[in-house]
Protein backbone atom coordinates (compact mmCIF):
# COMPACT_ATOMS: atom_id res chain seq x y z
CA UNK A 1 0.00 0.00 0.00
CA UNK A 2 1.38 3.37 -1.01
CA UNK A 3 1.41 5.89 1.82
CA UNK A 4 1.33 9.66 1.84
CA UNK A 5 4.92 10.98 2.10
CA UNK A 6 3.83 14.15 3.86
CA UNK A 7 2.62 13.49 7.39
CA UNK A 8 1.21 17.01 7.62
CA UNK A 9 -0.97 16.42 4.54
CA UNK A 10 -2.05 13.02 5.90
CA UNK A 11 -2.99 14.66 9.21
CA UNK A 12 -4.89 17.44 7.45
CA UNK A 13 -7.01 14.86 5.61
CA UNK A 14 -7.78 12.56 8.52
CA UNK A 15 -7.43 14.64 11.74
CA UNK A 16 -7.37 18.33 10.84
CA UNK A 17 -8.29 19.17 14.44
CA UNK A 18 -4.77 18.18 15.49
CA UNK A 19 -3.17 20.86 13.32
CA UNK A 20 -2.86 24.46 14.44
CA UNK A 21 -6.00 26.37 13.49
CA UNK A 22 -7.09 29.97 13.46
CA UNK A 23 -7.90 30.82 17.07
CA UNK A 24 -11.19 32.49 17.89
CA UNK A 25 -11.44 35.74 19.77
CA UNK A 26 -9.15 38.73 20.09
CA UNK A 27 -5.40 38.50 20.66
CA UNK A 28 -5.48 38.59 24.44
CA UNK A 29 -3.37 35.53 25.26
CA UNK A 30 -0.11 36.15 27.08
CA UNK A 31 2.07 33.08 26.63
CA UNK A 32 5.74 32.32 27.28
CA UNK A 33 8.15 33.48 24.58
CA UNK A 34 11.55 31.99 23.86
CA UNK A 35 14.61 33.87 22.65
CA UNK A 36 17.50 33.90 21.32
CA UNK A 37 18.96 31.40 18.79
CA UNK A 38 22.31 31.70 16.99
CA UNK A 39 23.95 29.48 14.40
CA UNK A 40 27.30 29.50 12.61
CA UNK A 41 29.00 27.24 10.12
CA UNK A 42 32.46 25.87 10.77
CA UNK A 43 34.96 24.00 8.60
CA UNK A 44 33.18 20.62 8.83
CA UNK A 45 29.61 21.44 9.81
CA UNK A 46 27.37 23.83 11.68
CA UNK A 47 26.80 24.88 15.31
CA UNK A 48 23.49 26.06 16.81
CA UNK A 49 23.05 27.53 20.29
CA UNK A 50 20.12 28.91 22.23
CA UNK A 51 19.77 30.68 25.55
CA UNK A 52 17.56 29.08 28.21
CA UNK A 53 15.19 31.90 29.19
CA UNK A 54 11.48 32.16 28.40
CA UNK A 55 9.62 35.36 29.26
CA UNK A 56 5.96 36.28 29.70
CA UNK A 57 5.67 40.04 29.57
CA UNK A 58 8.11 41.39 32.13
CA UNK A 59 8.27 38.08 34.02
CA UNK A 60 10.82 35.30 33.56
CA UNK A 61 8.51 32.36 32.86
CA UNK A 62 11.24 29.72 32.77
CA UNK A 63 14.99 29.79 33.30
CA UNK A 64 15.94 26.50 31.68
CA UNK A 65 13.72 26.05 28.61
CA UNK A 66 15.16 24.00 25.77
CA UNK A 67 15.18 25.77 22.41
CA UNK A 68 17.52 23.66 20.25
CA UNK A 69 16.28 20.25 19.06
CA UNK A 70 17.36 17.56 16.61
CA UNK A 71 15.18 17.61 13.50
CA UNK A 72 16.64 14.32 12.31
CA UNK A 73 20.07 12.70 12.17
CA UNK A 74 21.70 15.52 10.15
CA UNK A 75 19.67 18.64 11.00
CA UNK A 76 18.70 20.70 14.02
CA UNK A 77 16.05 23.32 14.65
CA UNK A 78 16.03 26.24 17.06
CA UNK A 79 12.89 28.09 18.14
CA UNK A 80 12.01 31.66 19.01
CA UNK A 81 8.60 33.23 19.57
CA UNK A 82 5.56 31.68 21.28
CA UNK A 83 7.07 28.73 23.10
CA UNK A 84 4.04 26.40 23.07
CA UNK A 85 3.39 26.90 19.35
CA UNK A 86 7.08 26.56 18.53
CA UNK A 87 7.54 23.30 20.47
CA UNK A 88 4.42 21.83 18.82
CA UNK A 89 5.85 22.87 15.45
CA UNK A 90 9.15 21.14 16.23
CA UNK A 91 7.41 17.90 17.22
CA UNK A 92 5.31 17.89 14.07
CA UNK A 93 8.39 18.62 11.96
CA UNK A 94 10.29 15.73 13.57
CA UNK A 95 7.41 13.33 12.92
CA UNK A 96 7.07 14.68 9.37
CA UNK A 97 10.71 13.86 8.58
CA UNK A 98 10.51 10.44 10.24
CA UNK A 99 7.27 9.64 8.41
CA UNK A 100 8.76 10.65 5.06
CA UNK A 101 11.82 8.45 5.63
CA UNK A 102 9.68 5.42 6.51
CA UNK A 103 7.38 5.86 3.51
CA UNK A 104 10.03 6.74 0.92
CA UNK A 105 12.90 4.63 2.30
CA UNK A 106 15.31 7.56 2.30
CA UNK A 107 15.67 10.84 4.14
CA UNK A 108 14.81 14.20 2.65
CA UNK A 109 17.59 16.38 1.29
CA UNK A 110 18.43 19.41 3.41
CA UNK A 111 16.66 21.63 0.87
CA UNK A 112 13.63 19.36 1.14
CA UNK A 113 13.64 19.67 4.93
CA UNK A 114 13.84 23.45 4.65
CA UNK A 115 10.85 23.47 2.28
CA UNK A 116 8.79 21.18 4.55
CA UNK A 117 9.37 23.48 7.49
CA UNK A 118 8.26 26.48 5.43
CA UNK A 119 5.02 24.64 4.61
CA UNK A 120 4.34 23.92 8.29
CA UNK A 121 4.92 27.56 9.17
CA UNK A 122 2.37 28.69 6.58
CA UNK A 123 -0.23 26.48 8.26
CA UNK A 124 0.23 28.53 11.45
CA UNK A 125 -0.28 31.91 9.76
CA UNK A 126 -3.71 32.44 11.35
CA UNK A 127 -2.27 32.18 14.86
CA UNK A 128 0.76 34.23 13.88
CA UNK A 129 -1.53 37.08 12.77
CA UNK A 130 -2.94 37.10 16.31
CA UNK A 131 0.49 37.36 17.89
CA UNK A 132 1.20 33.67 18.50
CA UNK A 133 4.09 33.49 16.06
CA UNK A 134 6.88 30.92 16.00
CA UNK A 135 10.07 31.74 14.12
CA UNK A 136 12.46 28.79 13.76
CA UNK A 137 16.04 28.55 12.58
CA UNK A 138 17.05 25.40 10.71
CA UNK A 139 20.63 24.24 10.33
CA UNK A 140 22.10 21.01 9.08
CA UNK A 141 24.85 19.16 7.29
CA UNK A 142 24.21 18.79 3.56
CA UNK A 143 25.45 15.31 2.67
CA UNK A 144 25.34 16.10 -1.06
CA UNK A 145 27.45 19.25 -0.72
CA UNK A 146 29.51 18.12 2.30
CA UNK A 147 28.95 21.40 4.11
CA UNK A 148 26.89 23.00 6.86
CA UNK A 149 23.97 25.23 5.85
CA UNK A 150 21.57 27.56 7.69
CA UNK A 151 17.97 28.54 6.82
CA UNK A 152 15.90 31.31 8.36
CA UNK A 153 12.13 31.93 8.07
CA UNK A 154 9.48 34.57 8.50
CA UNK A 155 6.01 34.01 9.97
CA UNK A 156 4.43 33.61 6.50
CA UNK A 157 6.66 30.62 5.72
CA UNK A 158 9.20 32.54 3.68
CA UNK A 159 12.45 30.54 3.54
CA UNK A 160 15.86 32.16 3.19
CA UNK A 161 19.29 30.56 3.12
CA UNK A 162 21.82 32.38 5.27
CA UNK A 163 25.56 32.28 4.77
CA UNK A 164 28.14 31.70 7.50
CA UNK A 165 25.98 32.73 10.49
CA UNK A 166 22.57 34.01 11.58
CA UNK A 167 20.44 34.66 14.65
CA UNK A 168 16.73 34.96 15.48
CA UNK A 169 14.74 36.14 18.48
CA UNK A 170 14.51 39.33 20.49
CA UNK A 171 18.26 39.46 21.10
CA UNK A 172 19.15 38.62 17.51
CA UNK A 173 20.30 42.13 16.58
CA UNK A 174 22.93 42.12 19.35
CA UNK A 175 23.89 38.48 18.74
CA UNK A 176 24.34 39.07 15.03
CA UNK A 177 26.61 42.03 15.73
CA UNK A 178 28.81 39.77 17.85
CA UNK A 179 28.79 37.03 15.20
CA UNK A 180 29.78 39.54 12.54
CA UNK A 181 32.66 40.69 14.71
CA UNK A 182 33.98 37.28 15.77
CA UNK A 183 33.20 34.93 12.89
CA UNK A 184 35.83 33.75 10.42
CA UNK A 185 35.29 31.24 7.58
CA UNK A 186 37.66 28.50 8.77
CA UNK A 187 36.67 28.14 12.40
CA UNK A 188 37.19 24.82 14.12
CA UNK A 189 34.35 23.20 16.06
CA UNK A 190 35.39 24.48 19.49
CA UNK A 191 36.01 27.99 18.15
CA UNK A 192 32.59 28.04 16.50
CA UNK A 193 30.95 26.97 19.77
CA UNK A 194 32.78 29.72 21.65
CA UNK A 195 31.74 32.33 19.07
CA UNK A 196 28.08 31.30 19.52
CA UNK A 197 28.38 31.48 23.32
CA UNK A 198 29.95 34.94 23.05
CA UNK A 199 27.12 36.05 20.75
CA UNK A 200 24.49 34.87 23.25
CA UNK A 201 26.35 36.64 26.04
CA UNK A 202 26.25 39.90 24.05
CA UNK A 203 22.53 39.38 23.38
CA UNK A 204 21.85 38.84 27.09
CA UNK A 205 23.89 41.95 27.88
CA UNK A 206 21.47 44.19 25.97
CA UNK A 207 18.22 42.21 25.73
CA UNK A 208 16.36 41.47 28.96
CA UNK A 209 14.48 38.55 27.38
CA UNK A 210 17.72 36.67 26.69
CA UNK A 211 19.36 34.78 29.52
CA UNK A 212 23.13 34.61 29.93
CA UNK A 213 25.12 31.79 31.60
CA UNK A 214 23.77 31.24 35.14
CA UNK A 215 26.79 30.10 37.13
CA UNK A 216 24.89 29.87 40.43
CA UNK A 217 22.24 27.50 39.04
CA UNK A 218 24.59 25.85 36.51
CA UNK A 219 22.28 26.76 33.65
CA UNK A 220 24.15 27.23 30.39
CA UNK A 221 23.14 27.71 26.74
CA UNK A 222 21.95 24.68 24.81
CA UNK A 223 24.54 24.00 22.09
CA UNK A 224 24.39 21.42 19.29
CA UNK A 225 26.81 20.46 16.53
CA UNK A 226 25.86 18.84 13.22
CA UNK A 227 28.49 17.38 10.89
CA UNK A 228 28.98 14.32 8.67
CA UNK A 229 28.67 12.09 11.75
CA UNK A 230 25.26 13.55 12.58
CA UNK A 231 23.62 15.61 15.32
CA UNK A 232 25.11 15.76 18.81
CA UNK A 233 24.90 18.05 21.80
CA UNK A 234 28.10 19.53 23.17
CA UNK A 235 29.26 17.54 26.18
CA UNK A 236 27.94 19.22 29.38
CA UNK A 237 31.37 19.27 31.03
CA UNK A 238 32.98 20.82 27.96
CA UNK A 239 30.14 23.34 27.67
CA UNK A 240 30.56 24.29 31.34
CA UNK A 241 34.28 24.83 30.79
CA UNK A 242 33.72 26.99 27.70
CA UNK A 243 31.01 29.10 29.37
CA UNK A 244 33.19 29.60 32.45
CA UNK A 245 36.05 30.72 30.20
CA UNK A 246 33.79 33.25 28.46
CA UNK A 247 32.56 34.63 31.81
CA UNK A 248 36.15 34.85 33.11
CA UNK A 249 37.21 36.81 30.03
CA UNK A 250 34.26 39.15 30.48
CA UNK A 251 35.47 39.93 33.98
CA UNK A 252 38.57 41.39 32.35
CA UNK A 253 36.85 42.87 29.30
CA UNK A 254 33.08 43.36 29.93
CA UNK A 255 32.34 44.36 26.34
CA UNK A 256 33.82 41.14 25.02
CA UNK A 257 36.60 40.31 22.57
CA UNK A 258 37.39 42.39 19.53
CA UNK A 259 38.08 40.98 16.09
CA UNK A 260 41.41 40.93 14.33
CA UNK A 261 41.41 42.72 10.99
CA UNK A 262 41.90 39.35 9.33
CA UNK A 263 39.01 37.79 11.30
CA UNK A 264 38.86 35.77 14.50
CA UNK A 265 39.04 36.79 18.12
CA UNK A 266 41.54 39.02 19.88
Amino acid sequence: MVGEASFAEFLAQHRPDLLSRLAAGPNSVEAPHGTTIVSATWADGVVMAGDRRATMGNVIAQRSIEKVFPADEHACIGIAGSAGIAIELVRLFQVELEHYEKIEGSSLSLDGKANRLASLLRSNLGLAMQGLAAVPLLAGYDLARSTGRIFSYDVTGGRYEEHEFYSVGSGSMFARGALKKLYSPNLGETDAVEVCIEALYDAADDDSATGGPDLARRIFPMVAVVDAKGFRRVDPEELTRLCQAVVDRRMERPDGPVAHIGGGQA
